[in-house]
This record gives structure tokens, C-alpha cells and sequence, in this order.
């Protein structure tokens, strides 16, 4: 368990520095990384398909990405998701052209999608499937 620690603060570490709004896709059981961004100072909205158990606080919505309310999404600067299925990343990219902002990805071991967008090392590798730069 602590190398999963250990990943969700150097993403937290990454995003904090660059942005301000951000929406996690799919956060399941671990609001991890949206906590660090929210103790940052950082606007976070958490997402998933289901209800969240835990969530400490944080701003949550219960949506599905495949048919997402845009409106929710709008005003963010960052669409990012850890571990998500790869059948997520085509509606995650397709979102984050709709309300123009970037979108990261954290995989599981070495699953990608496409030709694996921007590489990103910030002591893991981030994904960057859409910049809004």
C-alpha cells in the first residue's frame, strides 16, 4: 500500500502546481489524490459512475463518462483519471476537447491507449491525451 501513497502525492505533487479546477473521472474507493489537490487550495469535483463512500468532504457527482453532463465539467482547467479501463480514455479525450481543457492519465502497468499521448514524468508517468496549450 504505501508505494500506491507514494504515487497518488508525486501526481497530486504535479497537478497542484499547475492547476487551479480540476475534476477526477472515476474515483471509485480512492479520493486519495483529489484530497492532496483539495488541501492544496484546488476547486476538485470527483466523478464516477456510482455513489462515493468516503469522500471526506470533497465535491462529488455521481456521472457516467460515455454520456457525460458537459455542464458539470465546464470551467475546469484538468480532466485527469488513475487507472481508468482504456475503453474510458476515447470519451475522457472527446470531453476534454468539448470544454477545452487537458486530460491526464495514470495507467495500470503498461496499458495505453493510442499511440499513449504526451508522456509525462513526474516521478511516475502521466499520460496527456488532450492539452488545451
Amino acid at each position: 500500500m504505501p508505494s500506491y501513497k507514494r504515487i497518488e502525492r508525486l501526481i497530486a505533487d504535479y497537478i497542484s502546481q499547475r492547476y487551479r479546477r480540476v475534476v477526477e473521472i472515476g474515483v471509485g474507493g480512492n479520493p486519495e489524490v483529489a484530497r492532496r489537490l483539495a488541501a492544496s487550495g484546488a476547486a476538485v469535483l470527483c466523478t464516477d459512475i456510482k455513489e462515493m463512500a468516503g469522500s471526506g468532504g470533497l465535491e462529488t457527482a455521481i456521472d457516467d463518462i460515455f454520456s457525460p453532463s458537459i455542464e458539470r465539467y465546464r470551467g475546469a482547467e484538468l480532466l485527469y483519471s488513475l487507472r481508468p479501463g482504456v475503453e474510458m480514455i476515447p470519451p475522457m479525450i472527446r470531453l476534454a476537447r468539448a470544454i477545452n481543457s487537458d486530460l491526464l492519465v495514470y495507467h495500470l502497468g503498461c496499458e495505453i491507449y493510442g499511440d499513449g499521448g504526451d508522456l509525462i514524468d513526474c516521478g511516475v508517468v502521466l499520460h496527456r491525451y488532450h492539452s488545451c496549450g
